[in-house]
């Protein structure tokens, strides 16, 4: 028997609702917490957990979470059980709250720890629902020592783009749309129809999966694409009744980003110590290519989707960072970075 639109719509927590959820999750426990122990207790897994059952693609799920919450910058760590190393299913998870706190040359004067607590009081209430106060309980219940996380560990998960409400609504409507798509390089935007086929979050990024709409006389598909959400400058406009392009689109879509990662390869140099040497070796895929010799800056080799992306990343850190390739990422920097200078004088 089908499930109900109401036990369906139990199922639907945002995606950003389940990172938030997932972080104090792992705040809240010194020793951390295993896979199944979060599938099963975790606001946004826990309503979809199968206990006994096939929970693949749960597991899938968590995977790309780990990986956009350490793109974040947030530091989740992986603990062995003793005699049990390299076990995935005996796998710990925890996020050291001594990684995570302001550092100690940071002070706040008598006003501004009043308005600080004025607004953890606020946040407090409104981010520590019921869902995260039963999960807590059933973490007791399970014997995990689990504490209610400070809340002053808010992480920085990125609201949805102003397209995804639209884009969503065209889905579900299964409708053709239109909309102004900027493409690195381009001065103007250009005008895209697509058919929707699924919208995929990729690294903390949203993207829209969809078919182009061929000309009129063509007998054949529309070619596919990917498009980045944050590219879309204005507004969509939905058209007619899209043809059924049945499919799970979704899965498609995130297998070929994973492709253009596994293809994309950058290196850098990084001075040690630094905030970039320590977000960038905690990306996923990141590997170090010299040796740890105490020397004052390190080789990593990097993964990523987008050029572009990465450029706008890599130039927020300054000096901090140097380009070794590809050409078109060091180019991109370099242009950035003068932009940059001539911008501020």
């Amino acid at each position: 028997m089908p499930p109900s639109s109401a036990s369906q719509a139990t199922l639907r927590v945002p995606v950003e609702e389940r990172l938030f959820s997932l972080v104090l999750a792992l705040l809240a426990t010194e020793s951390g917490l295993t896979k199944n122990e979060i599938l099963s207790t975790v606001q946004g897994y826990r309503q979809k957990y199968k206990a006994g059952g096939d929970n693949a693609n749960l597991e899938r799920q968590f995977e790309r979470d780990k990986d956009d919450i350490r793109d974040l910058g947030v530091p989740l760590e992986t603990i062995d059980t003793p005699g049990e190393a390299g076990n995935n299913q005996t796998l710990r998870y925890r996020i050291p709250r001594g990684s995570y706190e302001l550092p100690r040359d940071i002070s706040f004067s008598s006003d501004e720890t009043t308005l600080l607590n004025l607004a953890a009081m606020v946040w407090r209430e409104g981010s520590l629902s019921g869902e995260s106060r039963r999960a807590l309980l059933k973490l007791r219940s399970l014997g995990v020592a689990a504490d209610e996380p400070v809340l002053g560990y808010a992480p920085r998960v990125r609201l949805r783009d102003a397209a995804f409400e639209p884009l969503s609504a065209a889905l579900e409507k299964r409708l053709i749309v239109r909309f102004p798509y900027l493409t690195p390089g381009e001065d103007s935007a250009r005008e895209r129809e697509v058919i929707p086929l699924a919208l995929v979050q990729y690294q903390g990024r949203w993207h829209l999966s969809a078919e182009e709409v061929p000309a009129p006389a063509a007998d054949t598909r529309g070619a596919y694409k990917t498009y980045l959400l944050r590219r879309i400058v204005g507004p969509i406009a939905a058209g007619k009744a899209a043809p059924p392009r049945p499919g799970d689109h979704a899965s498609a879509a995130l297998a070929a980003l994973d492709e253009v990662w596994e293809r994309g390869i950058a290196e850098v140099s990084v001075v040690c110590d630094s905030d970039a040497a320590t977000r960038l070796a905690n990306r996923r895929g990141t590997e170090r290519l010299d040796p740890d010799s105490g020397a004052a800056e390190a080789r990593l080799q990097l993964h990523y989707v987008d050029v572009n992306i990465l450029a706008d990343e890599l130039a927020g850190f300054g000096p901090e960072v140097l380009v070794l390739s590809p050409p078109e990422l060091r180019e991109a920097v370099i242009a950035r970075l003068e932009r940059t200078v001539r911008d501020h004088g």
